[in-house]
């Protein structure tokens, strides 16, 4: 069963950004390769749910961060053998005895371009080869861990076929005679057609492999250690947001004891990033990348479902408040078919008056809390709410970003707290920025006119 992140989830912590761009995809999109750039984004659309595959890709990855090694090959000869292989028309294929005196004219004038890719993409098949065969040796890849000796021994399986190992023989050759490009080509077009895919795959992989360990030294982000199904453990040490210049890091401890964060700050105070760091690890995590932390430990999910920039539906004639209700229910349906599932909402019912949010707030926290095979976090400006169900459950984990009042102006140390917050600053703020006294003036003017 694979990992559950719905659209809603992916838009909410900017997984693959607005337009395809800027998001949690691109940092880690180091690629060098087109196949790779795919892979990749085909492991971020589908996470993993299982323990075993999530810490196996993470020792990979820590492996080829210990090697240091750069990705080694020309990134032209993968584009040259991806059209190569794409041709399979039958009539294309080159025959020894064809080489003709017209031909030969052709290809002195450079009017031959049909021959020309296809001697490209021999010429482009033979180079990766042998630049794996090479790079396989630098790595001493036969000491490889457990975790990718598999992938190691599908490679040079490969390379020892006999059906390619002439490769070796032309190392180096830019230029092949006729004879010997129509010979190559009936091999690696047709005969081998489906190995030298299977290569390239392993190469792909290897791709995303070296990209991901690159990040993880640039940004010094940690490996997890994921752990089966059921526990019900997150322990995450020194969390920052990957995206934030300078972001605070913050340390966060659930246990089936408290499966319930009850989140409440002031305006500004980091309750949303917060929320969008927390998601956007655990989605990392579950996908055996490094993460934006010194530690994490995790107990394996089913899937994450985060309600945090959510909108109004206009088309559907839905106001914010219907569609927060339409979210909730959603959610509530996927969390009674399925354990282990993380739910992050922010700002429960924003949409609605005062007493019918904090009565919402009251039930719907008091009934996840009921609901022990899954992690909640709330986050909620109603404190009164929090108040209430401290009282009744002990299994919910009260915490808070405080503010720090330097006279008038509210500072903020975005460090969570243990407990519920009393900071109400909302009109203070208002009055530092003179909003009355703007709109006052405005009329004062009106009235002099």
């Amino acid at each position: 069963m694979a990992f559950i992140a719905d659209k809603q989830t992916l838009d909410d912590l900017n997984i693959f950004g607005k337009h395809r761009s800027g998001g949690i995809y691109h940092l880690f999109n180091k690629t060098h390769t087109n196949g790779g750039a795919r892979l990749l984004e085909e492991m971020f659309t589908y996470p993993l749910s299982d323990a075993e595959k999530i810490n196996r890709r993470s020792r990979i990855i820590q492996y080829f961060l210990q090697k240091q090694a750069s990705f080694p090959f020309a990134n032209e000869a993968f584009d040259a053998i991806e059209h190569y292989l794409s041709n399979t028309d039958e009539r294309s294929r080159l025959v020894e005895g064809d080489d003709t005196l017209q031909r030969r004219v052709r290809n002195y004038m450079g009017a031959d371009t049909e021959y020309e890719l296809l001697h490209k993409g021999v010429v482009a098949a033979i180079d990766i080869f042998n630049t794996l065969r090479d790079f396989l040796h630098q790595l001493q890849a036969q000491k490889a861990p457990p975790a990718y000796q598999a992938e190691v021994q599908g490679m040079e399986t490969l390379l020892q076929n006999e059906q390619l190992t002439w490769m070796y023989e032309e190392k180096g050759n830019k230029k092949l005679p006729y004879a010997k490009t129509a010979k190559y080509d009936q091999v690696l077009r047709f005969a081998a057609r489906e190995k030298i895919r299977k290569l390239l795959s392993y190469l792909y992989h290897m791709d995303v492999y070296l990209s991901i360990a690159q990040v993880a030294k640039d940004r010094g982000f940690a490996f997890t250690q994921a752990e089966a199904a059921g526990g019900h453990t997150l322990h995450i040490e020194g969390m920052y947001h990957p995206l934030l210049p300078k972001a605070v890091a913050n340390t966060l401890e659930v246990d089936q004891h408290s499966h319930v964060i009850f989140l409440t700050g002031a305006n500004m105070a980091g309750k949303s990033t917060f929320m969008k760091t927390l998601g956007i690890t655990i989605f990392l995590a579950h996908m055996g990348f490094p993460v934006p932390a010194a530690r994490m430990t995790f107990s394996v999910q089913s899937g994450l479902y985060t309600t945090i920039n959510l909108s109004d539906n206009l088309h559907m004639g839905y106001s914010h408040f219907y569609a927060e209700v339409l979210r909730l229910k959603k959610v509530a349906e996927q969390v009674n078919r399925t354990e282990n599932i993380v739910v992050i909402f922010d700002e429960l019912f924003r949409g609605t008056n005062v007493k019918d949010a904090y009565d919402a707030t009251v039930a719907i926290t008091a009934a996840f809390a009921e609901k022990h095979h899954c992690t909640f976090v709330i986050s909620t400006h109603i404190i009164e709410a929090g108040e209430v169900l401290k009282k009744q459950f002990d299994n919910i984990n009260f915490v808070y970003f405080p503010t720090v009042m330097n006279g008038h102006i509210p500072g903020y140390t975005y460090q969570l707290t243990s407990g519920i917050t009393n900071d109400r600053h909302g009109m203070m703020i208002i009055n530092n920025e003179r909003i009355i006294e703007i709109i006052k003036s405005r009329q004062q003017r009106l009235k002099t006119v």
